[in-house]
């Protein structure tokens, strides 16, 4: 006797949730049995945000940022903004993130990711060309790398470093990294003590 398995509709559900970050196996299986049990009231709308989404959301071609189209770009439109300062990110969810911050006022490129030799991500699979186009188009007095702390961002950090410095006139500076507020140093890596030391700051 041939083993009982979902109906073929929703195979195919599960093997293209298996497909979103984050998602396994029985977890696709839960969030696709969970939608079909919900009815067509709920599949028929989040099939229908997915479809215009995937068909009018692309990236904005100068920063990055998510654009719809026919629609400026909320970032390179927006009124007020420091024309002078460009923040380097590696996804455009961190504009979102410095954003709410309301630290950072000025312009933003996101690379689409960082240098992973593991991943087969190299520089040219970067939006790298785009960055130095802007630098040289634009008039930034400041480049701000705002990239993660890994090993893979800081191979990023340098390599940007390193072709930015061609730029005169461009200050090219790093977030800072250390002690996360509210933590101690028992709960800090080497790393992280190693950069709180470098970037120590003077109390009088």
């Amino acid at each position: 006797m041939a083993a009982i398995d979902y109906p073929a509709p929703i195979k195919a559900l599960i093997a293209n949730l298996k497909q979103l970050p984050g998602v396994g196996p029985k977890s696709a299986e839960r969030i696709a049995v969970w939608l079909i049990q919900h009815g067509r009231e709920l599949t028929g709308s989040l099939s229908s945000a997915l479809s215009v989404a995937g068909e009018t959301v692309g990236e904005c071609e100068v920063c990055g940022f998510f654009s719809s189209a026919g629609v400026e770009c909320q970032i390179c439109e927006s009124p007020g903004r420091e024309e002078d300062s460009l923040c380097v990110i590696e996804h455009p969810t961190d504009v979102l993130l410095l954003e709410r911050s309301g630290a950072f006022k000025g312009h933003y490129h996101v690379l689409r990711g960082k240098i992973s030799p593991l991943d087969n991500v190299g520089p040219d699979d970067l939006r790298i060309a785009e960055l130095l186009d802007r630098l040289k188009k634009g008039n930034f007095k400041e480049a701000i790398l705002a990239l993660s702390a890994d090993v893979e961002g800081e191979a990023t950090a340098n390599y940007l470093a390193d072709v930015l410095s061609d730029f005169d006139g461009v200050a090219v500076t790093r977030l800072a990294h250390g002690i996360s507020v509210g933590g101690g140093l028992e709960s800090a890596d080497e790393l992280t003590l190693l950069r709180a030391l470098e970037g120590r700051i003077g109390m009088k």
